[in-house]
């Protein structure tokens, strides 16, 4: 049985006069991945805010293991499109920050050969491709331990072939690590290819959850399963 790790419950957020989100309802498990896909516009970024803790709601709760969320979620972290490395700092200090420890050392160089860049440690983000700095990005995001990884579409500004790569890096990753991951993407492909579960967004609220029993999958015939359950879940946005 899996076990519960948040728990959204009849949420809403309301900007002025307008209602971005409306009685959304969804439970993420721990060790799942989940994509949330939508319209742009339609509250994907607002929800991924306001689980990390970074918005509050309008309506509704957020509950993590019992508790509800009010202030920064500290056991959450956020991967955004931009790779907001510090332009100053090598490769090293991105991911270290302000921790000095040799056993912190120890974990970033692991951590670094994980993501295929131990070799780059010196190099500084002006150094680095597109995908070299997200691939950074995550390797700080994991130095934190998080139960909880957000990512706010990180690869949307990246090339074809290099988003490809970094959907099954992030993928591999974050299933060895065991860590409950939600994805906001508005590529249906990237959401079958990576997650357990895709919640589609539609109307300001949570409006369906599909199943993805095809992720990692190689046969021919699983591929063709991940474009049917992408044809589905656009044809469900669509209408």
């Amino acid at each position: 049985m899996p076990q519960k790790l948040l728990e959204i419950n009849k949420v809403g957020k309301i900007y002025g006069d307008s209602t971005i989100l409306s009685n959304a309802n969804l439970i993420i498990n721990e060790g799942e991945f989940i994509a949330l896909v939508g319209m742009s516009g339609g509250g994907k970024s607002t929800l991924l805010r306001m689980l990390a803790g970074l918005e509050e709601t309008s309506a509704g709760s957020i509950i993590q293991d019992g508790n509800e969320i009010h202030g920064l979620n500290k056991e959450a972290r956020v991967m955004f499109q931009e790779d907001r490395l510090l332009p100053w700092m090598n490769v090293m200090d991105n991911v270290l920050l302000d921790k000095k420890s040799k056993q912190a050392i120890g974990e970033a160089n692991q951590l670094l050969e994980q993501v295929e860049l131990g070799q780059y440690a010196k190099q500084f983000p002006a150094q680095l491709s597109g995908g070299q700095r997200q691939r950074v990005a995550l390797a700080r995001a994991l130095m934190s331990h998080p139960r909880l990884l957000l990512l706010d579409e990180p690869l949307g500004a990246l090339d074809a072939l290099t988003r490809t790569k970094m959907q099954d890096l992030i993928r591999k990753v974050c299933q060895e690590k065991a860590i409950t991951t939600f994805l906001v993407t508005h590529d249906i492909n990237e959401a079958v290819r990576m997650a357990d579960r895709i919640a589609v967004i539609k109307n300001g609220t949570i409006w369906r959850i599909v199943e993805n029993p095809y992720r990692g999958k190689e046969s021919i015939d699983d591929k063709e399963k991940e474009v049917e359950i992408s044809e589905e879940i656009l044809t469900e946005i669509l209408d």
